[in-house]
């Protein structure tokens, strides 16, 4: 009677703790060191939306433009269809730009414009913002000519819809980001960077809230510096604000051994003055890190040439995993990125 007491408590013992067991295993917290959602940044959906973004019938998406806004509409259905919702606290995908702040500066007579958003809500720290950025506008047409901006910026346009589309996707499966990411395609830049402007004048959410801004402002070309490979990306503004953003945008491309980081724009003495020239620096003067991608002019700038028949996907998918895996790791590291310099105004 006794070995079958101590034989029952022994089975007894053993059952627990094999459920218990279980149960460890089935509340295995996400990992999100693991980027598993790079790879669904597709060549093909790239170049189908560019197809359509840069294509004669949104007659070059100049600022306000009927072309431009039907550029706008293109993108919203694109997110409404892939489950990436407009953000909290606004009504609608737009955020509206009255021309009267649009001509203020240069009285250039643009109509009413539009920036356009998206949201994917953060899980653990969802009231820090990491912006994603690229300027969907271009030069309309000049002497009849549609200039249909393939590269400037309809590049970036498309890759920041690509990203958008993987964040949610792995919001959906349960591994969504811990910081929130706004989508921001803005207008205006053309003619003076009046979108994001406007928006750093007029934030939805708080400026000392917002962690960083990745830029994206032209990503399909090469330049005459890389003629003999196009794995490449020119990053320029990643220092002047936070160490932790020079670092992470080194130590990711590093993890997956994407392209080579060219620093040769990073110089604020350079003539270009391309740190100045896109949206991230209307970020950047207000104290928030910011990156700008870029892979340098080519022979087709704001030219009419400017055509999707000469940009390189292979670069273009490459680039934009690579800034998804800038701002996976911002939106996920256990820590706020630290400004701790104050070259960046």
């Amino acid at each position: 009677m006794i070995r079958k007491t101590i034989a029952l408590l022994l089975f007894s013992f053993a059952f627990l703790n094999c459920s218990s067991q279980k149960a460890v295993v089935a509340v295995k917290p996400v990992d999100h060191s693991k980027n598993n959602y790079i790879d669904i940044i597709s060549r093909e959906s790239l170049k189908q939306n560019l197809e359509i973004i840069a294509s004669d019938g949104m007659e070059g998406r100049d600022t306000g433009s009927e072309g431009q806004k039907k550029a706008g509409r293109y993108i919203i259905d694109w997110y409404m269809s892939h489950g990436v919702s407009f953000p909290k606290g606004a009504t609608n995908y737009y955020q509206y730009i009255p021309a009267a702040f649009l001509n203020a500066k240069y009285n250039e007579n643009l109509p009413d414009s539009e920036n356009i958003w998206a949201f994917i809500e953060g899980s653990e720290k969802p009231d820090e913002i990491v912006i994603i950025s690229a300027h969907y506008d271009h030069v309309g047409i000049k002497k009849g000519e549609i200039y249909n901006g393939a590269d400037d910026d309809g590049s970036g346009t498309v890759a920041i819809m690509e990203i958008a589309a993987a964040f949610q996707k792995a919001k959906d499966e349960g591994h969504g980001p811990k910081r929130s990411v706004l989508i921001l395609h803005m207008t205006g830049e053309e003619h003076g960077l009046h979108g994001s402007r406007f928006y750093s004048e007029n934030p939805l959410f708080p400026l000392a809230n917002t962690v960083a801004d990745v830029n994206i402002d032209m990503i399909g070309r090469r330049d005459p510096f890389h003629k003999d490979s196009n794995n490449y990306i020119y990053l320029i503004g990643s220092d002047y604000l936070s160490t932790d953003l020079f670092n992470v945008c080194e130590e990711v491309n590093k993890k997956y051994n994407l392209l080579t980081l060219d620093y040769k724009y990073n110089d604020k003495k350079d003539p270009n003055r391309f740190y100045y020239r896109s949206d991230h620096y209307n970020f950047a003067k207000n104290g928030i890190p910011s990156v700008f991608l870029f892979n340098g002019t080519h022979e087709d700038y704001h030219k009419a040439t400017d055509e999707v028949t000469k940009i390189e996907f292979d670069a273009l998918t490459k680039r934009t995993q690579y800034a998804f895996a800038i701002a996976w790791e911002i939106a996920n590291r256990k820590d706020i990125l630290i400004v701790d310099k104050t070259d960046g105004r």
